[in-house]
């Protein structure tokens, strides 16, 4: 290829890093991506001038930044004529060990990339120390930071071709072939990705073939879910069914991923009469549905209809996330009006309490707010596609620019993983649940303050008794798990709370394997840090002691129920058509 087009692509590469970095931050903060900020450039500017601006009244401190990082600089010049020599030296800012971008060892034994890396983080630690200077107060101060972390992350030197010594060399044992595929990479995304890379190659995977894949029929529909009755794959089953209630962010089947790495399948195979909600993916004329249609016409509409299938007085609910605060609110709802129609609760990943909702509530205030409902008014809901960008933004290195190095510098092809295929599977949210959702949970923190009603009830997480079993993962940046731990001390019955490998998404797929391990105690202090320190850790998934926990309280054992009734017939087979949309 010519030298024209090799630093055309440099340049796209940087280019179309940036644009998804912008997209990314443009998008969603919360739960799986649910809080979305309509970041156009002068919102992070704004950030970034209010700690400009802020720095500019400490100068003693701005100073100091000024002189560490001359001196540094001059320190990794001198290192790297040392390398240049042949003498050994060590720089001032030794790359983190679990920063893989740096791995190569060119970074460390060339002298010109050396001085490159090197140059490169001490300036990235000014601009952080020019942040910290300004002393902001914590929300604008976490804002600008994290538009330094992304521009930073942007500006790597490792985004680029000829800055890249691990690019450079496969460029040359590939004669130049990497580049050539690269290229063609990146502009394949350009035009079918919207100039983002791939995380993922989609094609080896099929819905209800080999992804959503467990037996199952579809015995209910309305205007906003389907449920899906699972096949009996045991001569006997516990007497109390159970209810899948997934988050609609994101499609159902992260409980249904794949064949032996399936949440439900695993539930069908001990027992269990499962049922999962698949929510229809809303679209314009859908932007009134509210958070109370969810309740009635999902939850409320899908424990109805499993009660009339099987005839059990109760159902037990497995939730993920969002699904998990929604069968909370609900459970709250029905205590309210004291029903009893939930058996018990597993809530994995779920936040209740957004005292502390981690690195995606620094981002939610009034401004954003007001600027996601108004680009929600113009569409009638938030695309899955912002969404999809919060994740990549709050991780970029791994999310964003591993796959610019990779797809497209490298000329690699993005792996094939059904992790990341649902992933990409994204979905949308209606405009007006997703408004109330940000206020009453993530600015007013209304679940757990006890002020916050659904459908008329004021809702009351200590009147929920329910035996509950509680997933947290450990590297979840989605629900911090020691946010989630709060839960503990908000609900009124028994609780068995536990801590699993994993984050966010990885911590659900769960099924035994060596590395597995999780971690449980019979004690609940007040402080998430207590409870670590007295629990004890086990070598088994927690599907396992999950399994153990929910068979003691599913009923005695009996004929499997019919799939369907004659008030509920079969419509179709699963996965069923809104998971389609």
């Amino acid at each position: 290829m010519t030298d024209s087009i090799k630093n055309g692509a440099d340049r796209s590469t940087v280019g179309a890093g940036l644009s998804e970095l912008a997209h990314s931050a443009a998008s969603a903060l919360g739960p799986e991506g649910a809080v979305s900020i309509d970041l156009d450039p002068a919102l992070f500017g704004r950030a970034l001038a209010k700690a400009a601006a802020a720095a500019a009244r400490k100068p003693t401190a701005v100073a100091a930044a000024g002189v560490r990082c001359a001196a540094d600089l001059t320190r990794v010049t001198l290192a790297a004529t040392s390398h240049a020599v042949g003498r050994s030296a060590s720089g001032p800012m030794p790359p983190d060990g679990s920063d893989r971008r740096f791995a190569d060892p060119a970074w460390e034994d060339n002298p010109a990339f050396f001085w490159l890396c090197q140059s490169y983080l001490v300036i990235r630690r000014l601009a952080e120390d020019l942040v910290a200077a300004g002393e902001l107060d914590e929300p604008r101060r976490e804002k600008a930071a994290f538009a330094v972390s992304l521009l930073a992350d942007a500006l790597a030197p490792t985004n680029l071709l000829l800055t890249n010594p691990a690019a450079l060399k496969r460029a040359f044992d590939t004669g130049g072939g990497s580049v050539f595929v690269g290229a063609r990479n990146f502009l394949d995304d350009l035009r079918h990705n919207k100039g983002r890379p791939r995380q993922v190659d989609k094609s080896p995977f099929r819905l209800g073939e080999n992804m959503a894949a467990t037996p199952s029929k579809v015995v209910f529909r309305n205007d906003l879910i389907e449920l899906l009755q699972y096949l009996p794959q045991t001569d006997e089953v516990h007497a109390v069914p159970l209810l899948a209630s997934p988050p609609w962010i994101n499609k159902y089947y992260i409980m249904d991923l794949a064949p032996d790495r399936s949440l439900i399948e695993w539930g069908v195979r001990h027992g269990r009469t499962v049922f999962a909600i698949s929510y229809r993916n809303p679209d314009a004329s859908m932007s009134g549905i509210t958070m109370d249609d969810y309740a009635t016409d999902g939850m409320r509409a899908a424990l109805d209809a499993v009660a009339e299938i099987t005839g059990s007085e109760t159902v037990d609910i497995i939730a993920v996330c969002l699904g998990g605060a929604l069968a909370t609110m609900v459970a709250a709802q029905l205590a309210a009006s004291g029903e009893r129609r939930i058996g018990t609760l597993t809530l994995i990943n779920t936040l209740l309490d957004y005292t502390e909702p981690g690195q995606l509530g620094r981002f939610v205030d009034e401004g954003t707010i007001v600027k996601l409902e108004r680009r929600m008014a113009r569409k009638g809901y938030l695309d899955g596609a912002d969404m999809g960008g919060a994740f990549n933004a709050l991780r970029a290195n791994d999310l964003i620019f591993s796959y610019v190095v990779s797809n497209w510098l490298m000329g690699k092809q993005p792996p094939a993983f059904d992790l990341l295929a649902w992933n990409d599977d994204t979905t949308r949210l209606p405009a007006a649940m997703h408004s109330w959702y940000l206020r009453s949970c993530y600015m007013e923190n209304q679940l757990a303050n006890g002020t916050m009603e659904l459908g008329g009830e004021p809702l009351d997480l200590g009147a929920v008794t329910q035996d509950t079993y509680i997933v947290a993962a450990e590297r979840d940046h989605i629900v911090p798990w020691r946010s989630s731990y709060k839960t503990t001390r908000l609900l009124g019955g028994d609780v068995r709370y536990v801590l699993v490998s994993g984050g966010h998404i990885a911590g659900i797929v769960s099924p035994p394997e060596p590395k597995a391990w999780v971690v449980s105690s019979d004690e609940y202090p007040p402080t998430a840090e207590e409870w670590r320190e007295a629990a004890t850790r086990k070598s088994e998934s927690w599907w396992e002691d999950w399994a153990r926990w929910m068979t003691d309280r599913a009923g005695p054992l009996g004929k499997p129920p019919h799939v369907g009734d004659r008030r509920h017939p079969i419509l179709a087979d699963g996965p069923g058509e809104y998971v389609l949309g």
